[in-house]
């Protein structure tokens, strides 16, 4: 019994791999902003799900862009963006950041926020905010940037879960009945 013991603790874990990751954390129910700025007069953007208050004085939240971000470093350069909340109905926008096509703005209605990065109409809510700190991790970069202004606009989220879009029940259960 003690040789299956040690046999069963010498064997090294399997190391999850990128696969692993996505199917387990795509568990996690996120909601889908779209990083926009300004490369000289040139609006940038790219679609990202990995967005979080960090604190609340200062101001603070933070979002992980690819490494492989062509986007990222034009809207690095200036320093200022503007986080854009995905309402609901935005499916196609958030599918149009995403790819890497030159004029990700054709057919987009929008207009620059207070700090000049460009606010696209009908979100649910927008940020705009200023590089504070950047943190290289595996893959990604960790940005954490400082909130200059804010607005909730109302409405429903486009959720992403389990590698889909998805949304809220137009009703919530009843926490003791379920």
């Amino acid at each position: 019994m003690g040789l299956e013991n040690t046999a069963t603790l010498s064997t090294p874990p399997r190391r999850p791999g990128p696969q692993d990751m996505r199917n387990v954390l795509g568990h996690f129910c996120t909601g889908i902003a779209v990083i926009t700025g300004q490369h000289g007069q040139r609006p940038v953007g790219f679609t990202c799900q990995s967005i979080t208050s960090v604190s609340l004085d200062p101001p603070y939240v933070s979002f992980c862009p690819s490494l492989g971000s062509s986007t990222w470093p034009l809207i690095r350069a200036s320093g200022r963006m503007c986080i854009n909340i995905l309402a609901a109905h935005q499916e196609a926008i958030c599918a149009q950041f995403a790819r890497s096509v030159e004029d990700k703005f054709a057919g987009i209605d929008w207009s620059p926020a207070t700090n000049g990065a460009p606010r696209l109409h009908g979100t649910l809510a927008t940020i705009e905010a200023e590089l504070e700190y950047e943190h290289g991790a595996g893959d990604h970069t960790i940005v954490v940037s400082h909130v200059t202004a804010l607005e909730a606009h109302g409405g429903m989220p486009l959720l992403f879960y389990r590698g889909d879009y998805g949304g809220l029940a137009d009703h919530r259960l009843d926490p003791i009945t379920g």
